[in-house]
């Protein structure tokens, strides 16, 4: 059985049909560009393929609220063309099949507790970090949503007394993602971050307020697992750091096995970087299913 996936960023839309397995048959990335351009592409993509539901896992702020009249809308974004816009209606009108909708960060995490290292696992975080900060968080084997959904990555930072950086967030300056996405490392130190590999200073400053905000997740969420992804995660040296700085921020307080496995506790994606579109062909797998339940 086949189905279509979306993983829609704001720099590109990667559409992808696979199987009930997770296993990407075929996939193409086309540019994030206004609504008008980008979503011809997208339907044009998916027209021929003999697909049963389509999942999409976006980008947002989203409305995932199937009570309110703006559900399945990308909300107020940065990406001006595509705020207030109904990307799932628009799908809908071009294919009458279900649609699965949630955060891009919901769907990494969802790729991964259903082929990745977060299987069989009912709660855990996926953390991208790359041009944005975000999170998906499942609780109770549920993908959390709420009152909207979780904006993890601008959970407010104390700011470490070496660092004079003000913050790149437009919204909230010392927020995580303003202290700690790839655009604030490059406007802290003058260098895009692949450029900095070897400037331990760099990446001692980012593992502690990665640290700081893991800390903040394990004391909130009580996850089982912690996933880390996204461009900055690359840089392959913060994982050893930032375990050390959690366990010296926890000071004992929490004591349990995953902090005693903390190697197996706080850990790298696991799927080549498909998380993404492997989740988004879940989301399309439990979008036919709840329709064929009615």
């Amino acid at each position: 059985m086949l189905y279509g996936a979306i993983e829609a960023g704001g720099t590109k839309m990667v559409c992808a049909v696979g199987d009930e397995n997770g296993k990407i048959l075929e996939r193409i990335s086309i540019p994030t560009k206004t609504t008008e351009e980008t979503m011809p592409d997208i339907i044009a993509y998916f027209k021929d393929k003999d697909i049963k539901a389509i999942g999409l896992a976006c980008f947002g702020p989203i409305d995932l609220n199937k009570a309110s009249d703006t559900y399945g809308y990308i909300t107020a974004t940065p990406k001006t063309a595509w705020i207030n816009f109904d990307i799932v209606g628009c799908l809908k009108k071009a294919f009458n099949i279900p649609i699965g909708f949630d955060t891009d960060v919901n769907g990494s995490l969802l790729g991964e507790a259903t082929w990745g290292c977060a299987k069989g696992l009912t709660d855990a975080i996926y953390i991208t970090i790359g041009t944005g900060i975000g999170a998906g968080i499942m609780s109770g084997g549920k993908l959390l949503h709420g009152m909207l959904h979780p904006e993890a990555g601008h959970i407010l930072m104390r700011r470490y007394p070496e660092d004079g950086y003000q913050g790149k967030c437009p919204f909230h300056k010392d927020c995580f993602e303003g202290l700690a996405a790839g655009p604030a490392i490059e406007e802290r130190w003058g260098q895009k971050a692949i450029d900095l590999a070897d400037k331990k200073e760099v990446w001692e400053l980012e593992s502690k307020y990665i640290a700081q905000a893991i800390f903040n997740y394990i004391l909130t969420l009580s996850p089982r697992k912690i996933i880390l992804g996204g461009g900055v995660m690359h840089q392959e040296q913060l994982f050893p750091m930032i375990r050390k700085k959690v366990l010296e921020m926890n000071a004992g307080y929490i004591k349990t096995k995953e902090l005693d496995n903390i190697e197996e506790y706080i850990v790298p994606a696991s799927l080549d970087d498909n998380q993404g579109i492997m989740g988004a062909i879940k989301l399309a797998m439990e979008a036919e299913m709840s329709f064929i339940k009615g």
